[in-house]
Formats: C-alpha cells, sequence, structure tokens
C-alpha cells in the first residue's frame, strides 16, 4: 500500500489534489506554516483514525473534506472523511471508493457510506493483514485484540519533534498503553506469531481454562470426600451443642452413611414455637406496681398522722389527770371521791356567792368536760387508726403480687429471647449443614469430573502441539531482529554517525536502538547529538522496511519524513529561513555534506535496496542536484502557493 494522491476540498466545491510518485523518493519544500507537516496527519486520518490531529488553524478553517488515494498493486483505494464540525477533534465518517484506478469524485459526490471500520476492514484486507489476536500472557489483566492497519501506522511516520529523539523511536510510542500495543502488534505483523499458531494459541488457552475450571472442582470434591467424616463430625457436635436432635439411625436408603443420614436430620429439623407475652402486658404490671406504691405511701402518711393525733390526745389527758390528782390530794377542789362538800373555808351556799370560788367552781367543770370528751374519742381514734393500718398492709400485698408477677414475665421474656438466640444458632448449624452436603459429590460426580479433566488434557496437548512452542517463537523473533539489525548497522555506517563502527540492534521489548560496543552495550538514549539521532532513527525504519519488503511483511510500502535535516543547521530560525530556495540552501551556514548524504541514502534505499519503495519528505532545505529537483512534488511551497489556496474561504465567512 503507497499514496498515491492526497486530496482536499473546499467549502464552495473546489478540489486541490496532490500527486505523488508511488516508487521513489518523493520530496515537498518550502516555507514554514505551508501546510507540509499536515500531509502525515491527513494519510493518518484517512486510514480510519478518528482522532484529526490536523492542527487548528488556516487548514482547518478552509477545508471541508480531507482524502487520500492507496495504491495497491491491482487497484487503488478513494478514502475520503469530512473535516471535523468546529470545536470538534474527532469524525468517524468516511466514504469509500475501490477501482482500478478512480478519478477523484467532484465535490458534489462526496458523501459518507461507512465509518473508520469499513476504512480499516478494506484496507487491512488488501495488505493481507490476518485476522489473529494479539498474543498476551495467560495470567495477564490486559485484552487480546485484533490487528488492523491502524497499527502499521508507527512504521510509517517520522514528524518533526520525533525524528530526532533521544528517548522515542516510533510513532506515538509516548502515549499511554502503546509502547505495549506496538510490541504486541509487532508479533503478528512481522511473523512472530505465526497465523496458525495464534489461533491454535487461542484454543490452547480457551482449554487451558476450562481445564484449570475442570481441575478445581475436582480437587475440591476429593477433599469434601477426603475431609467427610472429620467435617461432618464437627458439625454434628456443633449440632447438639445447639439442642438439635438426631440419631445415627439411617432415615433414607441404604446407599448413604449413618453421619450424612444424621445430618440430613440436623437439616430437617424445625425449632417449636417460641413463648411470647401479650402485647403491653409487661407495661400494664408496671403501671399497676406504681399506682400501688402510691397508694401505699399516701396511706402510710395518713397512719402517721393519725398516730401523732393519738399521742397528743394521751399527753393531754395524762396532764389533766395528773392536775387533778394534785388537787384532790390537798381537797383543792369544793367536792371529795363521794361528792361530799370538802372545803373548809366557804361553804357550799356561800361558794354559789362569791366571785372567784364561782370562776374556780366553772373552771373545774370545763376541766371534767374536756377530760370526758378526750375519753370518748380514743375508740374511734383507735378504729381510724386499726383501718389505716389495715389498707396500708393489703396494698403491700398487692405490690408483693404485682412484683412476682413481674418477675415472672421478665424471667419468661429472658427465656423466650433465650430461646429466640438459641434458634438463630441452631439455624446457623443448618445452613453450614446445608453448605456441606451441597459440596459432597457422589462418587458418580467424582467419576465424572476426572473423565472430564483427562478430556480437557488431550485437547490441551493437542492444541499446543498445534500452536508450537514459545521456544519456534523466539527463535523466529531473534532471526526477524538480526536481519533488521544486520541492515541497521549498513545504514548506520552510510550515515557516518557516531559509534558507526560498532553493531547495532534493534530491541523491540524496550522499542529502543542499542550500540552494540564490546561488554558496555548503549542505547539509543545515551548517546549525544541530534544528526545521530536522526541516523539512529532513519536506519531503523529503513531496515524494518527493507525486512518488510522482502519478507512481505503486511504493512504499507511507504515512510513519511518531516524535516529530517533540521538537525544540520545551527538554529530552527536559520533552517525555517532557506524557505526551499536551493541558491539560499548553499549559502547559510549549514552541513551540506551531512544534508546531502541523508537524501543521497534515502534515494539509495529506494533504488538499490528497496526498489519502489515510496519516501515522502517534507523539508525547508532545498538542493540544486538534478536528482534532488526530480523527486520534488511541486515547486518549492511559498505563500501561495501551499497545501491551501488562499482564495479558499474559511467556514467562519
Amino acid at each position: 500500500m503507497k499514496i498515491a494522491s492526497i486530496h482536499i476540498y473546499s467549502h464552495d466545491g473546489r478540489r486541490r489534489d496532490l500527486p505523488f510518485n508511488t516508487d521513489g523518493l518523493n520530496i515537498i519544500t518550502g516555507l514554514a506554516s505551508t501546510g507540509k507537516s499536515s500531509l502525515s496527519d491527513i494519510v493518518e486520518y484517512c486510514m480510519g483514525e478518528a482522532d484529526c490531529k490536523i492542527a487548528e488553524g488556516f487548514i482547518r478553517e478552509k477545508v471541508s473534506w480531507f482524502a487520500v488515494t492507496f495504491q495497491f498493486p491491482a487497484e487503488q483505494v478513494f478514502v475520503a472523511k469530512p473535516n471535523p464540525k468546529p470545536g470538534q477533534v474527532k469524525c468517524s465518517l468516511a466514504m469509500v471508493r475501490r477501482g482500478a484506478k478512480i478519478e477523484p469524485p467532484p465535490f458534489s459526490a462526496l458523501k459518507h457510506d461507512g465509518g473508520d471500520e469499513l476504512v480499516q476492514e478494506v484496507l487491512s484486507s488488501l495488505l493481507g493483514i490476518p485476522e489473529a489476536k494479539t498474543a498476551v500472557p495467560e495470567n495477564s489483566s490486559r485484552a487480546s485484540y485484533s490487528v488492523n492497519v491502524k497499527h502499521t501506522v508507527f512504521y510509517l511516520f517520522q514528524k518533526q519533534g520525533l525524528v530526532a529523539s533521544k528517548d522515542l523511536l516510533f510513532y506515538r510510542q509516548g502515549e499511554e498503553h502503546l509502547p505495549q500495543t506496538i510490541r504486541d502488534t509487532f508479533a503478528v505483523l512481522f511473523g512472530v506469531s505465526k497465523v496458525g499458531d495464534i489461533e491454535a494459541e487461542a484454543y490452547r488457552r480457551a482449554a487451558q481454562r476450562e481445564l484449570r475450571i475442570a481441575q478445581k472442582e475436582l480437587r475440591a470434591a476429593e477433599e469434601s470426600e477426603d475431609a467427610l467424616d472429620t467435617r461432618g463430625i464437627g458439625l454434628l457436635a456443633e449440632a447438639r451443642t445447639v439442642g438439635i436432635p438426631f440419631s445415627n439411625v439411617p432415615a433414607g436408603g441404604a446407599s448413604e452413611s449413618d453421619l450424612i443420614n444424621s445430618l440430613r436430620q440436623v437439616l430437617a429439623w424445625r425449632p417449636g414455637p417460641t413463648p411470647l407475652l401479650g402485647d403491653g402486658e409487661l407495661s400494664r404490671l408496671q403501671a399497676r406496681r406504681v399506682k400501688l406504691r402510691a397508694e401505699r405511701r399516701r396511706l402510710q402518711d395518713q397512719i402517721v398522722a393519725a398516730q401523732r393525733y393519738t399521742n397528743g390526745v394521751s399527753d393531754f389527758e395524762k396532764e389533766a389527770q395528773e392536775q387533778r390528782s394534785r388537787l384532790e390530794s390537798i381537797k383543792a377542789l369544793p367536792r371529795d371521791a363521794n361528792g361530799a362538800w370538802q372545803w373548809p373555808f366557804l361553804s357550799e351556799s356561800d361558794a354559789r356567792m362569791e366571785g372567784i370560788a364561782e370562776l374556780l367552781l366553772q373552771e373545774l367543770k370545763s376541766l371534767d368536760s374536756d377530760l370526758a370528751n378526750v375519753g370518748g374519742t380514743r375508740p374511734r381514734l383507735e378504729e381510724h387508726l386499726a383501718s389505716l393500718t389495715k389498707r396500708a398492709s393489703e396494698v403491700s400485698e398487692a405490690i408483693r403480687e404485682v412484683e412476682a408477677d413481674l418477675a415472672a414475665a421478665v424471667l419468661a421474656e429472658e427465656k423466650a429471647s433465650a430461646q429466640e438466640d438459641a434458634n438463630t444458632q441452631a439455624a446457623r448449624v443448618q445452613g453450614r449443614v446445608s453448605f456441606f452436603l451441597d459440596s459432597i459429590k457422589p462418587s458418580d460426580s467424582l467419576a465424572a469430573l476426572k473423565l472430564k479433566v483427562d478430556r480437557l488434557e488431550a485437547k490441551v496437548d493437542h492444541w499446543a502441539k498445534l500452536a508450537g512452542s514459545d521456544d519456534d517463537a523466539e527463535a523466529r523473533l531473534e532471526s526477524i531482529l538480526t536481519n533488521v539489525s544486520a541492515t541497521l548497522t549498513e545504514l548506520v555506517r552510510e550515515f557516518k554517525a557516531y559509534f558507526h563502527e560498532f553493531p547495532f540492534r534493534l530491541d523491540v521489548n524496550k522499542l529502543t536502538v542499542v550500540v552494540e560496543r564490546p561488554g558496555d552495550p548503549v542505547p539509543m538514549n545515551r548517546t549525544g547529538g541530534g544528526a545521530n539521532w536522526l541516523a539512529y532513527h532513519i536506519s531503523a525504519l529503513l531496515a524494518l522496511h527493507h525486512y518488510a519488503a522482502k519478507n512481505r511483511v503486511p504493512i504499507p510500502r511507504f515512510l513519511m519524513l518531516d524535516q529530517p535535516t533540521q538537525v544540520y543547521f545551527p538554529s530552527q530560525t536559520i533552517y525555517e529561513s532557506v524557505a526551499g530556495d536551493a541558491k539560499l540552501t548553499q549559502t547559510v551556514d549549514v552541513d551540506l555534506m551531512a544534508a546531502r548524504r541523508l537524501f543521497e541514502t534515502l534515494l539509495r534505499f529506494t533504488t538499490k535496496l528497496v526498489p519502489g519503495f515510496q519516501l515522502i519528505v517534507t523539508e525547508h532545505a532545498n538542493f540544486a542536484d538534478t536528482w534532488f529537483q526530480d523527486a520534488l512534488v511541486e515547486q518549492p511551497w511559498t505563500d501561495p502557493p501551499a497545501l491551501v489556496p488562499n482564495d479558499w474561504p474559511s467556514w467562519r465567512k
């Protein structure tokens, strides 16, 4: 696959065609910012890449469609993709046309009839990329995926910032996960993993996965059988601890062991009902106890008050009697105990006439009346106090009864809770018994598992023989790298780069070039000088394409280099100032010999090493040599002309 032409379409229907020589060296030179570096972005975009990497600016503003005509040995494929809408960088729509000789369609005929998947399918099929998935280690978390034309771009583009990098060798190598993608797809594209081997290896891995599962099931079955007695007896002990009854008498057929039957009895056991209190019973009893206690406190207060009153009455009566007794002893009272008048100083008749005597008689009469009243109320007080004491005793007894009922209720609730806990523990034991019984494989199931493992082992061995050994793949990889490294070494010597006296090796694991200095190999990132890095890059890529062309590796037969001679100029400003002017190139401070040697090596590669290989170089430098001028695709680009004509309208207008 090569590039026959690149096409761009304006918003008003005009088309700009850029044809290439499909065999040999193609050079585009000119001013900076005229679109040279965007050519590789257009090619990659039209190879089924959803991301449009074309820089924002006049190209994105003035172009409506990008297109590439790809040349294959027997036909051409025209791929056109619309420019992503303003503010967007992705577009997966595409138009695909195939034919022996395709004329670019007019703007009015452009319409998408597929997407990037169609582009990748068509180009991959015509390239002959095998329909195989990448091989990944068995225990790797990476997923296997199909290889297509998108995975060839690593070997097709060397852009301005990459072509002389000391750290990165391949296009897009610095993007996340892509180094591993380069390694994985290299094995498929370059034949490290044969197509038949890849398919057989996929079947082998699928069978291996089934075998691991079957072996795991077999081990579990054998372990269950070996541990049956120990684990089963342990479960029966747990069942006995939580109160599940069982016997050793077989409940089923004679084929089952006593242990299994006992476990099945454990599994069949159901707990009895749990006694529960009525709703609110405990609360009702507690409320009644509170009420009775309050009544008892009230009665006790009344008893204390009555006792205080009775004690006060008794004290008064005692004191009054003592005073009366004293008066009687000195005959101070007017009458004796028999009622006879006994005052010697005053007769009975005179006493009523005497004022003091009359008052004394009235006081004595009042005292007698009070004593009589006190004596009369005592029986009633004693009766009331006895009634209060009796009621208090009744209330206390009622409290004791309620507290007994409360204690019984709490005990019943604790027993119910304990029973519920016991049932829960029993259910857990039953769950473990159920799991144990389910895990037991009967003898016929065990035999079937052994037979399944034997058959899968035979299946794995069958596919392993067809897939070949890893040693075969390693041998093929070593052979490929040996051949590539030999060409790489020759090309580095042509460039006369530093370390050219030593052999060079391509390291596909670390994706770099290594100088095989005896006893002290030097990777590219430990070398110095932009010119040397440029030589290593171009030599490595050309060596890979040399091997691909000689061994029918299914990758495109072109390589695009962007501004490789910039390393020979003292500054970027001087490099850009030559602007494709051959005379000016001869006058500026530049290593003309090294720059010319670069293009001579490229030309020799396309005419001697790999005749017909297509090289497309975008440059600022221009040499007056005939062979260089013959390789120019167009006259040096100034502004205008350039990739996009100035009079094309912008979508902004």
